[in-house]
């Protein structure tokens, strides 16, 4: 009889939270230590807002409008919410959405179709690449603009936009 099979809900867990950690520790002060729940490493909101940095009305808001949906909250034996350790990695994906340009509204909207084909997520893609395009073409436009204003020599000496 192989011991890991017997403990490996417990090998599991202990290598889960080694895991979590070793990779939180910053100057060798450990940001959060997540616990079991059922077999299932939960950690509370504040431990979540540290290890990803945001802040917990933002993980709450999040909450609230379906980004976090039921799948990663639970309650305690207090009826407090915890989180299962999946929750970090979703809001990285968030946070890396909104980092890229996709709105709220975007993020929402991709969590309720609760998966995409690989041709939805390529238009998404090209989509979203497009309007960053179509910006850029506006900036470039208004830098050529203020060089231009540059080259001719109108100043404020004598009033707004005289020369």
């Amino acid at each position: 009889m192989d011991i890991h099979a017997v403990f490996s809900p417990f090998w599991l867990s202990l290598e889960m939270m080694l895991l979590i950690i070793t990779s939180k520790m910053v100057n060798y002060k450990v940001c959060f230590i997540a616990s079991a729940k059922n077999g299932v490493m939960v950690m509370k909101i504040s431990e979540v807002a540290r290890s990803i940095d945001l802040p917990i009305s933002t993980i709450r808001y999040y909450e609230q409008i379906g980004i976090i949906t039921d799948e990663y909250v639970l309650r305690d034996q207090n009826n407090y919410r915890v989180y299962t350790s999946d929750i970090i990695h979703h809001l990285n994906v968030v946070k890396h959405c909104l980092a890229v340009g996709f709105s709220i509204r975007d993020i929402q909207s991709m969590i309720s179709k609760n998966g995409l084909s690989k041709d939805e997520h390529v238009n998404l893609i090209q989509k979203k690449i497009s309007e960053i395009e179509a910006v850029q073409q506006k900036l470039d436009e208004s830098k050529q603009n203020l060089y231009d204003i540059l080259r001719s020599d109108i100043t404020c000496e004598k009033g707004f936009g005289k020369y």
